[in-house]
């Protein structure tokens, strides 16, 4: 049992009368959903999680970097009261006054390059949407000029075009032949760039339609090589190619800066942006030029809860409360606690191979899954949630709200759960 002043474990966990939810859902949902830690959230608040049995945890997840401002948040949830009682939910592409005003402020919070903005629901729409515009964008130079490039194994959403732009599976059945993948320089692969990987690569450069990266690697939080990104963005300039970064789980606040790719000293052309967008419900981004945005004829380009009245809302009082929280200069700031303390651990503990990330987000790399499911059991059993990714590695992302000594707390957590392994 563990009661402490921000986790309290008060059951058995998983909690016995919690079992029949799980064989429910087990019978009528698809086994996809399913992975995580056997954890009923009831409600969430700021940084932590409740259960309906009395028990609370730290969350190191932000319910997979969407909750960067907090669970809950209080203006957020104001936000979205006064637009129910204003009566619209729902609008398609009808104009509404909440959608005007987000957008304007989005715009207003990214670089001086990105003037318009298309609105979705999800991240792995916004990379179907960004592949689309490159590729209308490279025709308008040449007939030939469609050729994307990605980092094999980025993780860019689960639908055709998002998944071709990781590796081929096998279900795909057909691999878009004019999309080629970069091999990722780990430091336990070290790879010369520039490179493709293990592919025909016997095509003009001047036929790349665009790059696109994700901010850093989402499974381990690996940061490319500054060098290596710098090159590649100098590449694309050379050759007329548009620079796409998916910063839909690294942006707002996550890293320190407001988008990751601020990190590696460049100016992208285009931006992918989801998860913390609104802190809550779905919306999803991707943000370009005028010239680029504009490229799709009126009424082409669309989705049926693109810019929902509350999802705008939502994300409107999302930006104001990053804002007013100062929370970007706190990401930073409680990086420096939080990958301080890592180090500590990872000299204690060499179990722990690598530690990667900045600002808020961290990934341990361990030398197998088996490690990393265990040490993740151990911690929700002792009232802390860690981000699971199903193979050798565990994430760390906290709200960026988490008061300091409640990241402190969590990361003795996981040091008592080293400990024991």
């Amino acid at each position: 049992m563990i009661n402490t002043k921000y986790r309290i474990i008060a059951t058995e966990i998983p909690v016995p009368e919690s079992l029949e939810l799980f064989e429910r859902l087990e019978k009528y949902e698809a086994r996809s959903m399913h992975g995580q830690l056997p954890v009923v959230w009831d409600y969430a608040n700021d940084f932590q999680v409740h259960d309906k049995w009395g028990n609370k945890w730290i969350d190191f997840t932000s319910g997979i970097f969407v909750a960067n401002s907090g669970h809950s948040n209080p203006y957020i949830t104001k936000a979205l009261q006064k637009q129910i009682a204003n009566g619209l939910l729902y609008s398609y592409t009808f104009a509404t006054e909440i959608r005007a005003r987000f957008l304007e402020k989005l715009i207003q919070i990214t670089a001086p390059q990105f003037e318009k903005a298309f609105l979705m629901s999800s991240g792995t729409e916004a990379t179907e949407c960004a592949i689309k515009l490159i590729r209308m964008r490279g025709q308008t130079i040449s007939p030939e000029k469609n050729i994307i490039i990605s980092f094999r194994g980025a993780m860019h959403g689960s639908t055709m075009g998002a998944e071709m732009l990781k590796v081929t599976e096998n279900w795909m059945v057909y691999q878009d032949p004019n999309i080629y993948h970069m091999a990722i320089p780990y430091p336990w692969e070290p790879i010369k760039y520039p490179y493709l990987d293990d592919e025909d690569c016997d095509f003009r450069e001047d036929r790349i339609a665009g790059f696109i990266i994700e901010s850093y690697i989402g499974w381990a939080a690996y940061f490319y090589p500054e060098k290596l990104i710098q090159e590649l963005c100098k590449f694309a300039r050379e050759h007329n190619a548009v620079v796409c970064f998916d910063e839909i789980q690294s942006g707002f606040g996550r890293t320190g800066k407001f988008f990751a790719y601020e990190h590696y000293g460049v100016e992208p052309d285009m931006i992918c942006l989801g998860k913390g967008i609104s802190g809550s419900l779905p919306l999803s981004a991707v943000v370009s030029s005028e010239e680029i945005m504009d490229l799709p004829n009126k009424g082409s380009m669309s989705s049926t809860f693109s810019a929902n009245p509350l999802s705008c809302a939502a994300g409107l009082a999302n930006l104001q409360y990053l804002e007013d929280y100062n929370l970007i200069s706190e990401s930073r700031r409680k990086g420096e606690i939080l990958h301080q303390r890592l180090r500590e651990i990872q000299n204690k503990y060499p179990i722990i191979k690598y530690v990667f990330g900045v600002g808020l987000v961290a990934g341990l790399v361990f030398e197998s899954s088996r490690v990393a499911d265990i040490i993740c059991e151990k911690a929700m059993k002792k009232g802390l949630l860690l981000v699971h990714t199903g193979r050798e590695s565990i994430k760390i992302g906290p709200p960026l709200t988490i008061l300091d000594e409640a990241l402190l707390e969590g990361l003795d957590a996981l040091e008592e759960c080293l400990k024991e392994i």
